[in-house]
Formats: C-alpha cells, structure tokens, sequence
C-alpha cells in the first residue's frame, strides 16, 4: 500500500491533526522509496523539493508519522529504515552479509505464533518482525565450512538501547 492509495488525510484528520506541508513532503519522500529507505534517502528527497525544511522538523515529523500508524520504522544494526504502513502486516528477512532485506507475508509465520500461542501459552503481538540470516546469493557464494561435528551457531548482532 501506498500513501496515494490510502486517504491518509481523512485518517490523521480522524486523529484530530492537520496534513501541514511538511508532512505531505515527508509522507511522499518516505513513499517514494518503495518499501525500506533511511532518514539520509528521506532527508535527500524531502531538501530537494524544500530546502528549507531542518533536520529536527523532518525527525519530529517521522515521529509523528510513526505515531499515527502511517509510517514504521525497523531498527537494522545502526540504522532506521522507514516504510509507509500495509494494511497487513508483514516481515522481514535481513541478510547479515549483503544487508538484502525482502519481505514475506504474515501467512509465512503465522503458523509460528500460532504454535508459540499454543505451546507457550504466549500471544505474539507483533505486526513487524525481523529475522537475520544469509540470503540465496550470499549463501551460494560463500564457501561451505569443514563440518567439525560441533553445532554452529550463528551470532546476532546485541544492540544496547
């Protein structure tokens, strides 16, 4: 879904905020990059069309976006990328190597949560989730390891907040 596919005016209307020019250059600049972008892309397109539109009001305006539900963001190592809402929720496989992100319907993990729900007697809320591995280039292209008959395990990536 897109922005232009959506009235997102009537829903932040809805909210009880005003569509302010700079939302509209933010909302299309987020839009414009078709699925995953980071604040730099974001920043780049919305300065193209308005330099005079500062760092903190595209920051404050991101925010408000995200706030509304119009705009999510994933936190990808050190970087933020940003992507206008589905109207169902979807995932993320990023690869460690390449940092290739596709992504994959709810329907593929659904069966998951379902079985975590049943097992574990815990309710899966999530709408966005991320899962790190090595993509299909990346994996053909790396040579295979001598298998030590230890198992291997892959280490993610400990971010500090």
């Amino acid at each position: 879904m897109t922005h232009q596919t959506f009235d997102y005016v009537h829903f932040i209307h809805q909210q009880g905020f005003r569509v302010t020019p700079q939302r509209q250059l933010i909302l299309d600049a987020v839009c414009e990059g078709n699925g995953h972008t980071t604040f730099d892309e974001i920043h780049t397109r919305v300065r193209a069309r308005s330099s005079s539109i500062s760092l903190p009001t595209i920051y404050r305006n991101l925010d408000f976006l995200c706030g509304v539900g119009l705009v999510i963001n994933l936190r990808i190592g050190n970087k933020t990328y940003y992507e206008i809402v589905n109207k169902q929720p979807h995932h993320h496989l990023i690869c460690r190597k390449c940092g290739r992100i596709d992504q994959i319907s709810h329907a593929a993990v659904k069966g998951l949560f379902a079985r975590i729900k049943r097992e574990q007697q815990f309710q899966v809320d999530v709408e966005h989730l991320a899962l790190f591995g090595l993509c299909r280039d990346c994996r053909t292209s790396q040579p295979r390891a001598a298998h030590s008959g230890q198992p291997h395990f892959n280490r993610l990536p400990v971010h500090k907040k």
